[in-house]
């Protein structure tokens, strides 16, 4: 018996490091996008570097409420994968992509329209202001593709389809360094163009991947199709549930991602000092979490499908597993958090302030990928796996919306605190709401099978 127990612990995690290793090489893929274009603007300056962070905020926005969609989806997707109705998988990927391309939409036309008051949203700089502009007005037409693309390869990966992903966006991200490198700095017969040299690049990226996806769609994947019937209708049943489990997830990740975008406007009014070492902090923490973003989306996966699979008591166990899996990385991602600093020095031309900053912010970053490591397999991967999806709305619209950006607001324009005092209040997010997320975790109630008879 006791064999048999240590042969399906093998096996799990077998299973689980199959999702996991071609999810976190995405995650690691997406970071080095944004390093390579943190690195090479970098040497061009701050202005340079400040600007394109925050105009990268308008993307950053747009990502987390299609991660919000897909996600919300894959609540429902993974459990009808376990069930093995590919019907209703199809249909909802008709919706998603109905609703993702409309949002692409929306942010290019915001983007092109009112460029210079969304900077100002972030900045006061005059010089970040202009440099934002010229970046945001050329990388918006891109949002549309990656809306696209993005969704698709979301819902894929929650049908346990991951190494396509990771194929388009490994060849993307040596496309995104190659032409970052001929526009910023102007190698061979093009001219040296700077922040929209980077924004460029990435235009050129997402149109190769738009290419590769429509490939694998029409030529490769026969099981789970993109059918132009779903484009256009909607089926009335199953967008009441789409509107139950999902809408909560997307008004989440709207949640956290306007409230991370809130800290960054916050941070960007104590000068461009603060914000390169921001920036920097931020690329960290994405390049230390590429593994616990692998282990939360593998436990959304595997829960909802054994949960899809009328299998509740084993849902349990393997969610056990993967708790404690992502605290042990979590101890990991802390230590890579502060072992960078030096490297990152290094390489990169910053002031002694922003040097400064950022000893300050990665000491901080440290705890807090700690806490985050354990919180994402909780709301991102349990939570939404068991279709309760409203408990991480509620945990992450209290905790940043309610406690750290008014007290961080507060800090630095009303008491006027150092910029570490003011970093730490908003950032203090996944410290407060770890005790309630694993609370909510030990009493059970998170598991709901939300599949319906055909």
């Amino acid at each position: 018996m006791k064999r048999e127990l240590n042969d399906d612990k093998v096996q799990f995690y077998k299973n689980v490091f199959a999702l996991v290793l071609p999810m976190a090489l995405q995650n690691l893929i997406n970071v080095g996008v944004t390093s390579a274009d943190v690195v090479m603007l970098g040497k061009v300056g701050e202005i340079a570097l400040s600007s394109s962070s925050l105009a990268g905020q308008i993307y950053f926005i747009l990502s987390l409420i299609l991660f919000g969609l897909t996600s919300g989806a894959a609540v429902i997707t993974a459990q009808y994968w376990g069930k093995k109705d590919i019907e209703t998988i199809e249909k909802v990927l008709g919706i998603s992509m109905q609703i993702g391309l409309a949002l692409g939409f929306l942010f290019m036309a915001a983007s092109q329209l009112m460029p210079e008051t969304l900077m100002k949203i972030f900045t006061s700089e005059p010089e970040v202001i202009q440099e934002g502009i010229r970046y945001l007005k050329l990388v918006s037409w891109s949002f549309p593709l990656a809306a696209g693309t993005l969704v698709y390869l979301n819902i894929m990966r929650s049908v346990e389809r991951v190494l396509v992903s990771t194929v388009v966006y490994s060849i993307s991200l040596v496309i995104n360094i190659v032409l970052n490198a001929v526009f910023i700095f102007g190698l061979g017969p093009f001219p040296a163009m700077g922040v929209a040299g980077a924004a460029m690049a990435t235009l050129c990226a997402r149109i190769v991947e738009v290419m590769m996806v429509l490939v694998y769609s029409i030529k490769l994947n026969r099981q789970v199709c993109l059918r132009l019937k779903n484009l256009i209708h909607r089926d009335k049943i199953l967008m009441k549930d789409f509107k139950v489990y999902a809408l909560p997830v997307i008004l989440n990740e709207l949640a956290w991602g306007t409230g991370i975008s809130a800290i960054a406007a916050i941070i960007g009014h104590l000068g461009s000092a603060a914000v390169a070492a921001n920036s920097i902090t931020q690329v960290t923490r994405q390049l230390s979490q590429v593994v616990i973003l692998g282990i939360a989306n593998a436990t959304a996966i595997i829960l909802g499908r054994t949960i899809g699979e009328k299998k509740e008591e084993l849902a349990v166990v393997y969610g056990n597993r993967l708790v404690k899996l992502s605290a042990i990385l979590g101890i990991f991602a802390s230590i890579i958090v502060l072992a960078v600093n030096p490297i990152i020095k290094r390489f990169m031309t910053l002031t002694p302030e922003a040097s400064g900053y950022l000893d300050q912010m990665l000491m901080i970053m440290a705890l807090y990928v700690l806490c985050q490591a354990v919180d994402l397999t909780y709301i991102v991967g349990a939570f939404r796996a068991g279709g309760d999806t409203r408990t991480g709305l509620i945990l992450d619209g209290v905790s940043l919306w309610c406690i750290c950006i008014p007290f961080g607001f507060i800090a630095a324009f009303v008491f006027k605190w150092p910029v570490w005092a003011v970093y730490l209040c908003l950032t203090s997010d996944e410290m407060l709401k770890l005790p309630f997320s694993h609370a909510r975790y030990r009493s059970g109630k998170w598991i709901k099978n939300i599949t319906r008879d055909s």
